[in-house]
């Protein structure tokens, strides 16, 4: 595995960091097929059983690295024009669907496709100084890795609009305040708490946790009749489960459940 992109296990739970500091650690090509590639593991991998997302040194991920991607129009190359659908699509496809829960570690900028990153995982535990930056339209682009449908119901479609069309950073604290954030800490505390949370996690009803994301992902293009059926589709499955039965033993002898993920 390249070294752009770094896998730590420990206790269940799975740490990604992005790993070029020296430049915010902006995506290029080898480091996006390193992260799609460790994504891909992490949620293939059963004793993961939460992750951690973040980005090494002062960044989160800057994005798109515009050095690299100019010199590759300017070579005439075609890759620029697919890395939405080769590498940004099934990242993001990967991180939503992933059958567990993801924590985003958001340790200074989230900028472009890197603050779309963050906005497809389940939660987003941000440093003070952590920054939210959209500047596709500074660029001349579009948005892409799945803002288009992750931001708005974030933060509603005035705001999303408004971040995306205006390309302002959005700090700590209003993006607390607007609910893009699950919590602020300080800077030093942004790792160590998306990690306790992980963990707690990772402890956690994963098979139900997984259900869950499913059941709103399904419910977020249905109809009520169909969401309603798709609950009592995934009710049942996780009714049938190990997990379901030992903790509802558990709940009645007052005792704390331990639970397996099955």
């Amino acid at each position: 595995m390249s070294d752009t992109v770094l896998v730590d296990h420990s206790g269940g739970v799975a740490t990604i960091t992005l790993n070029r500091p020296e430049a915010l650690n902006s995506l290029t090509l080898e480091c996006k097929g390193a992260l799609l590639d460790a994504v891909r593991d992490v949620a293939a991998d059963p004793a993961a059983r939460a992750v951690v997302l973040t980005g090494a040194g002062r960044a989160f991920c800057a994005g798109q690295d515009l050095r690299e991607h100019q010199a590759l129009l300017d070579a005439g190359d075609p890759a620029p024009m697919h890395t939405v659908r080769d590498h940004f699509n099934p990242l993001v496809l990967t991180i939503a669907r992933m059958p567990k829960p993801v924590v985003a570690a958001v340790n200074g900028i989230a900028a472009g496709a890197g603050a779309s990153l963050a906005f497809a995982a389940d939660f987003r535990i941000a440093a003070s100084s952590a920054r939210f930056l959209l500047a596709f339209a500074n660029v001349g682009l579009s948005l892409d890795s799945g803002a288009s449908w992750t931001l708005p119901r974030l933060v509603g479609h005035a705001r999303a609009v408004a971040m995306a069309i205006l390309a302002e950073p959005v700090g700590s604290g209003p993006a607390l305040e607007m609910g893009l954030v699950s919590a602020v800490v300080p800077d030093e505390r942004a790792l160590p708490a998306a990690h306790e949370l992980a963990a707690k996690l990772a402890a956690g009803p994963t098979a139900a946790y997984a259900a869950i994301k499913e059941s709103f992902r399904y419910a977020a293009t249905a109809t009520l009749e169909d969401a309603l059926e798709k609950e009592a589709e995934l009710q049942a499955r996780t009714g049938a489960s190990d997990d379901h039965r030992a903790a509802t033993a558990a709940f009645l002898r007052k005792e704390r459940p331990v639970f397996i993920g099955q």
